[in-house]
């Protein structure tokens, strides 16, 4: 949003007024930089329309030195209104033989969200919903249902090992049966962690 306007003052004749925006919009104060070119300048600023019920100037008369800048404070209360409010800072001079106006907007501030700490706790669904025997037994456990498949998985390899082993009979068969148990119990154990 805006912060700063600047009116240039005396650039091209004596009493002109130049601004560098056509319009306003802001949420905040603001400063109006009334610069003046050439010779020094009697400036009156004011506020007009719905705009006067909410902002304010320090003082309405100034006086702007040869080839300076003085700055205009126009301090805005935007958390009084709910609706935008429209008006229009008027700057004028050579004793009001030259005048611009410039529209302002003042648009009333976000709305606040109130958030308090159970936005910070995860959400469940279902957290008064009663549990069924096998969801308290996983929970239990203190895993994953996920890590709990992968080892039912994994015992199911390793009995299905242990039955072919006895089956078939032998080195070779015994060997396979401890190497799948050992990839099991490793699977396992890295899933644990």
């Amino acid at each position: 949003m805006l912060k700063e306007v600047t009116v240039h003052v005396n650039r091209g004749a004596a009493d002109s007024l130049e601004s560098t925006v056509d319009s306003i919009d802001t949420r905040d104060s603001f400063d109006c930089c009334l610069q003046s070119h050439g010779t020094p300048a009697h400036v009156h600023c004011r506020l007009a329309g719905d705009l006067a019920r909410i902002a304010s100037l320090e003082t309405a008369n100034y006086y702007v030195e040869a080839d300076s800048e003085t700055y205009v404070a126009v301090r805005v209360d935007a958390e009084a209104i709910d609706e935008p409010v429209t008006g229009a800072l008027e700057v004028l001079t050579g004793y009001g033989s030259e005048s611009i106006s410039i529209p302002v907007t003042v648009r009333p501030p976000p709305k606040a969200v109130d958030v308090d700490e159970s936005l910070a706790e995860p959400s469940r669904p279902d957290a008064d919903r009663e549990l069924t025997p096998l969801e308290r037994a996983v929970d239990a456990t203190g895993l994953e249902p996920a890590t709990l498949a992968v080892v039912a998985v994994g015992l199911a390899a390793a009995a299905v090992g242990a039955v072919t082993a006895a089956t078939i009979g032998g080195t070779v068969a015994t060997l396979g049966l401890a190497i799948v148990t050992i990839g099991v119990v490793v699977a396992i154990g890295l899933l644990v962690r």
